[in-house]
């Protein structure tokens, strides 16, 4: 077998380097604090114009006291809401939720098929790509402002999330 060259060395160690960077980068650009509240990995699917989409993303209280997601907006929906799925018999059905708690040190995950942010009457359709601001408002953390990237419509998170992570709540 022959040796590999310099150059392959230097080209795998290149290659080595350069994803941690990447991943490193896309993990900065998805995580933002709200006082004790951090939020990291928002992401949407892609939606058509008028209709409904969904924002997904982690809170994790940081802090030694409770605090409450409130509510939420953004310029690309006509109305934002806090959702929770329950199961009625066999159906699954969307109930519309006043808050979100977030005990102390806990991380609380919005997901599909769990607690979700529902974006209704579209302005503008949520393209594959696209970034869109939520504003998210804490009873104790106050307002912060955070881009979601718009997965495939059928997507269940962010790349980078990956199979295998399980999250809790």
């Amino acid at each position: 077998m022959p040796r590999p060259t310099r150059r392959a060395f230097a080209i795998i160690a290149g290659l080595g380097l350069l994803a941690p960077a990447s991943l490193r980068a896309q993990g900065t650009a998805t995580e933002t604090r709200a006082g004790a509240i951090l939020v990291t990995q928002p992401w949407s699917r892609a939606a058509m114009r008028g209709g409904s989409g969904a924002a997904f993303l982690t809170l994790r209280n940081t802090g030694t006291t409770a605090d409450r997601l409130l509510g939420a907006s953004t310029p690309a929906a006509g109305k934002v809401e806090l959702h929770s799925m329950v199961r009625d018999g066999d159906v699954m059905r969307m109930r519309e939720q006043p808050a979100i708690d977030l005990p102390p040190g806990q991380q609380v995950v919005l997901r599909p098929g769990g607690l979700h942010i529902m974006l209704l009457g579209l302005a503008q359709p949520l393209d594959r790509g696209a970034t869109l601001p939520l504003t998210l408002r804490f009873e104790r953390a106050g307002e912060v402002t955070v881009q979601l990237a718009v997965q495939a419509a059928g997507a269940a998170g962010l790349p980078a999330m990956g199979a295998g992570h399980s999250h809790t709540h």
